[in-house]
């Protein structure tokens, strides 16, 4: 069988059931098996970078991998941005590029250049196949490679010659690789529950580990069993119902709330679960960890320690660790009764909430997600991927599922929101998606609407347009006090997103009030086509930030 058949033939016993690509001279051996597949179904895109993020996308709304695949070159090396996105956020794919022949490589011939090596530092495990006979071992390894342990993307590179090769597989003889799943040490699992017992004012901390553990449940089943208040991270955000009595929300230097960090400041033990304390998270660590203790739960020993003092470490996936967790809380203690301080939550929560309903034209920015929070279901899928609108995304979006949030977290990719809501709308044909954008960020890979339209899938974009490269501009005017090279504005509005929509088939609408905002967003969702409503903001607006939990600077 050929090299190019058998890779077919293991994406299709893996599961693989969606292909984000564009084809090419070095890897058409295997499009040709992919346009026989009657399982995989291949989505053209127009950017090898959004192929990846689409392929990122569909993981993470439905928990099953996907394709991303493209040739050599250039198209390769586009592949870089959206690898790096997933990695940094623990996402698993499958990426394979093909390549030139085996004769070519190190001899800079065309479109010979060793992605591979390249990817490695933004991959969980790379490799470029020169033996035809290694290509089913090592796919298989691929998988299990990208699900086990700490999730991430991989990337196979094949050479043309390779592809070409025959070899002997028999498909009823190979199967996917087991996925193991560390236990929790049950005499650490003890002392947690000990400190936690013992604390006065303990916080749990729900990471995007326990999302990929697909262990949001048990996570708030021990919460309630011992009435312990939950921050969430931002790859975390609707693990718990925003609405949730124990929910506390977001803490942090952008994304963070003023009850959260406040609220956080006021514990004295945090066990973090499935988390990595990244630094926008915890702002300047020495305000972050004065005078508190920290459990930390991590399925990666490396994560552990690495950037808080960590009093008790346990290596363990997520949800198991949870099952042992409420396991031995229930033989200690009966259902706990809430503390004075936590059954105040949801009160506290609402007085410290940021104000959002604004009427004034220009359209305030907090509006558009006041009406996002009104109008959408709560089943509804959201990406966003960097800027001021990803930030008042994070600080004002209420989301009441797991799944339905997908940020590009640690990386702030630009351009990741449209791509990764078309893997979504895929992969959960039946949600409503939407990609919550800025006027920048969607210059970043707008050309993927082809995508959509190309495929029919309706996916939402709301772009706020405040005409500004915005976050530089804060940044630049806060920090240094000037402005220099962000204004995207010019013969009046600037980029003409309705009309640019519309050339690609799509719908589309400009909105300048906010009563029109609502209505809006019904006719996109109803015209059953992709669709881009641009609504025009306040352009001078800035999103609360700051160094630290106790120095985030708020405006009005």
């Amino acid at each position: 069988m050929k090299v190019s058949e058998v890779v077919v033939r293991i994406l299709e016993s893996e599961g693989i059931e969606a292909a984000f690509g564009i084809p090419g001279a070095a890897i058409n051996p295997i499009y040709e098996h992919l346009g026989t597949s009657r399982q995989i179904k291949h989505f053209l895109a127009r950017h090898e970078e959004g192929a990846v993020h689409a392929a990122d996308g569909y993981y993470r709304a439905s928990g099953r991998m996907a394709l991303a695949i493209c040739t050599s070159g250039p198209a390769a090396t586009n592949f870089v941005t959206g690898l790096y996105t997933a990695q940094i956020d623990s996402m698993p794919l499958i990426a394979i590029t093909g390549q030139n022949v085996r004769s070519q490589l190190g001899k800079e011939a065309f479109q010979c250049v060793d992605i591979a090596q390249i990817a490695r530092p933004v991959c969980k495990a790379t490799w470029c196949i020169t033996e035809a006979y290694q290509v089913p071992s090592i796919m298989r390894e691929a998988f299990r490679v990208a699900r086990e342990g700490r999730p991430g993307p991989v990337l196979i590179d094949l050479p043309l010659d390779v592809q070409l090769a025959d070899i002997p597989y028999m498909p009823e003889a190979d199967a996917p690789l087991p996925i193991a799943k560390p236990e929790p040490d049950r005499r650490l699992i003890a002392r947690a529950v000990d400190m936690l017992l013992g604390a006065e004012n303990p916080i749990l901390i729900m990471g995007g580990g326990v999302l990929l553990a697909g262990a949001t449940q048990r996570f708030i089943e021990f919460a309630e069993y011992l009435s312990l208040p939950v921050i969430t991270t931002y790859m975390a955000t609707g693990g718990i119902p925003a609405a949730h009595p124990l929910h506390v929300g977001h803490i942090g230097i952008q994304v963070g709330s003023p009850f959260g960090n406040s609220f956080f400041l006021e514990s004295d033990l945090i066990m973090g679960i499935g988390n990595r304390f990244g630094d926008r998270h915890t702002g300047k660590l020495e305000v972050y960890t004065r005078g508190r203790r920290f459990i930390h739960v991590n399925v990666e020993p490396s994560h552990i320690g690495r950037i808080v003092p960590t009093q008790l470490g346990i290596v363990a996936d997520a949800g198991l660790a949870l099952d042992a967790l409420l396991e031995e809380a229930k033989t200690r203690t009966d259902s706990r009764a809430p503390s004075r301080r936590v059954a105040n939550i949801p009160q506290d929560r609402a007085r410290l909430a940021r104000k959002m309903d604004y009427d004034q034209v220009p359209i305030k920015p907090q509006r558009v997600y006041q009406e996002m929070n009104e109008y959408f279901a709560s089943n509804a899928i959201f990406t966003t991927g960097c800027g001021l609108t990803q930030i008042w995304s994070g600080q004002l979006q209420s989301i009441a599922a797991p799944y339905t949030y997908l940020a590009s977290g640690g990386a702030g990719t630009l351009g990741f929101d449209l791509p990764a809501a078309i893997g979504a709308k895929i992969a959960c044909p039946e949600a409503t998606v939407v990609a919550v954008m800025g006027d920048g960020g969607f210059g970043f890979m707008m050309e993927e609407l082809a995508m959509a339209c190309q495929h029919n899938v309706p996916v939402v974009v709301v772009i706020i347009n405040n005409g500004y490269l915005s976050l530089i501009r804060q940044n630049q005017r806060y920090a240094y006090e000037y402005e220099y090279a962000v204004d995207l504005t010019y013969n009046g509005l600037g980029i003409d997103f309705v009309k640019l929509a519309e050339s690609f088939g799509a719908y589309g609408e400009r909105v300048t009030r906010p009563d029109e905002i609502r209505p809006a967003f019904e006719r996109a969702v109803k015209s059953g086509r992709p669709a881009v409503v641009d609504v025009v903001v306040e352009r001078d607006a800035d999103a609360a930030m700051g160094g630290s939990l106790d120095a985030v600077r708020e405006f009005d």
